[in-house]
């Protein structure tokens, strides 16, 4: 009797032993695999990282270096024809004998240019508060008038016009022109819609710099000397 009750308690001690030993292997064949799973989860973290993640700088910073290799951006360029008018008399004792006309119609082309050197950081305004850039931009510049003269239209009259009277009457049409081109370049109207070219144009420069940078979803507002910050 004895001996079966040794017996019994052997078999139950053995059944007992056999789970403990098994758990014990599956524990330690699970590290193996976690120090693996752990190893990818960081390598994506790194990865994500490297290529995804972005640390915010400094706006004003980006926003100059927009500008730091551009001495001059052409914004606006406005193309139009003037009538330009001379009359030219010749004689002889101060008598006029003969008297020519010329009219021409010629096209001009004037461009209107900000001047990026004078962009310091004194014109860059950040809100962090409100995620807002506020640019300040100096006067446009406006270009001499380009004459298109290979394009003119002329219209001469007279009953003899010699070589010399044609160039004088040509020359002085020339200069006609392009002061009649400078004073309507200076348009209020077309001073205007340069005006308007050129903020569009500085928040395009802008919106690369500022995504490289961090900042995709902010307010840039741009402005002129002179202006108020609703205009």
């Amino acid at each position: 009797m004895a001996n079966k009750t040794k017996h019994a308690d052997t078999l139950e001690t053995g059944t007992v032993a056999t789970p403990r030993k098994e758990q014990s292997l599956a524990r330690v064949q699970a590290v193996p695999w976690l120090i693996v799973i752990l190893l990818i989860a960081a390598c994506a973290w790194l990865g994500w990282r490297a290529f995804f993640h972005q640390e915010e700088g400094d706006p004003v910073a980006s926003a100059m270096l927009a500008f730091e290799k551009q001495n001059s951006l052409t914004v606006f360029s406005s193309r139009f024809e003037v009538v330009a008018e001379s009359v030219d008399k010749r004689g002889v004792l101060g008598v006029d004998l003969l008297e020519s006309r010329q009219a021409a119609v010629i096209p001009a082309t004037v461009e209107y240019r900000l001047d990026l050197s004078r962009m310091d950081r004194d014109r860059f305004e950040w809100d962090e508060a409100s995620d807002t850039l506020d640019v300040i931009l100096p006067a446009l510049k406006i270009s001499r008038p380009n004459l298109d003269e290979g394009s003119q239209t002329t219209f001469t009259e007279g009953t003899y016009v010699s070589r010399d009277a044609s160039s004088d009457l040509a020359r002085n049409n020339s200069r006609q022109a392009e002061r009649k081109a400078a004073e309507f370049a200076k348009n209020p109207q077309v001073i205007a819609m340069a005006r308007s070219a050129a903020k569009e144009a500085v928040r395009q420069n802008l919106a690369i710099p500022l995504q490289v940078a961090g900042y995709e979803d902010i307010t840039v507002n741009v402005r002129f000397d002179g202006e108020t910050p609703q205009d």
